[in-house]
């Protein structure tokens, strides 16, 4: 913070700062940025190694508007009291890519659209020693070594980050299905995977016209057959395409609500602040209280 040296207080864990390092234009929709600097050492040796080994391990970004001049890390407690609360830094969540210990790095890939958003523009100009303040990390989800088990993987444009990094750590003779909607076949990335699992990307932008986010994944799921050994499954993208998969995967296939992996990493037409909030309302829920077994 520009006007006073007092250290960040604690909010959902400490603030580490970080430093772009480099980044790189991936597709037209997606940027990775590499985070890295004096405030690296700190972070990893602050995280839980448990969480930080998660394939859909993630960290909580605080973004502050330029104008404003205020630098990280931010004493949230006493901007609430000196700004509005449209000028207090706002908090985003994003996937870690990729670790590298020995380079002092780490990748997160953001979603660009344009001028949309606050951290998707932000990562679109990021500048080698831009800084950005990010606490955490949480994660829960990482394949299971055994490779009998089938894999289900679903996801949209956000979950690609996860997905790509839980196809690396499966055991070599993993197999199954990874189905992921973006754009159109410029949004496609090369993603290393065992040979046993095929990869399908699903198109947005068809000659027919665009459709709704998560539309196409959801029928690509629907149009597949119920599996006759239970997958393990890892489905993360937009939350009404997410509520669909749950009735298919849970309400029809009759896969128990432990065994999946599944929520909403966003909502069409609402900011970060306004998903998290209806996170605690029937409309933000995947699971209703009756299925959460």
């Amino acid at each position: 913070m520009s006007e006073s040296a007092t250290p960040a207080r604690r909010h959902g864990g400490s603030q580490h700062v970080l430093t772009v390092v480099r980044t790189e234009r991936l597709t037209p929709h997606l940027v990775r940025v590499h985070l890295g600097g004096e405030g690296f050492a700190a972070f990893l040796g602050e995280a839980d190694p448990e969480r930080i080994a998660k394939t859909d391990a993630y960290v909580k970004l605080l973004f502050a508007r330029p104008e404003l001049g205020l630098e990280p890390p931010y004493d949230l407690e006493v901007l609430r009291e000196a700004l509005p609360l449209a000028d207090l830094p706002v908090r985003r969540t994003y996937t870690i890519r990729a670790v590298d210990a020995a380079a002092g790095t780490m990748a997160i890939d953001f979603v660009v659209h344009g001028d949309d958003g606050v951290a998707g523009p932000w990562a679109a100009g990021a500048q080698p020693g831009d800084q950005v303040s990010l606490s955490g990390p949480g994660g829960q989800f990482a394949p299971v070594a055994e490779a009998a088990i089938p894999r289900l993987l679903l996801g949209d444009d956000s979950a690609i980050p996860a997905i790509a990094a839980a196809l690396e750590a499966m055991p070599a003779g993993a197999t199954g299905l990874a189905l992921i909607e973006v754009d159109g076949a410029e949004d496609e990335i090369a993603l290393a995977r065992p040979s046993g699992i095929e990869l399908r990307w699903l198109h947005r932008r068809t000659a027919a016209g665009d459709a709704v986010h998560g539309t196409v994944l959801l029928a690509a799921a629907r149009a597949l057959p119920k599996p006759e050994t239970v997958p393990e499954v890892f489905a993360h993208g937009e939350r009404a395409a997410m509520q669909g998969l749950r009735v298919l995967l849970h309400d029809e296939w009759g896969i128990a609500r432990r065994a999946l992996s599944l929520s909403a990493y966003w909502a069409l037409g609402r900011a970060e602040d306004g998903f998290q909030a209806e996170k605690r309302e029937a409309v933000g829920q995947i699971f209703a209280e009756s299925q959460r077994q």
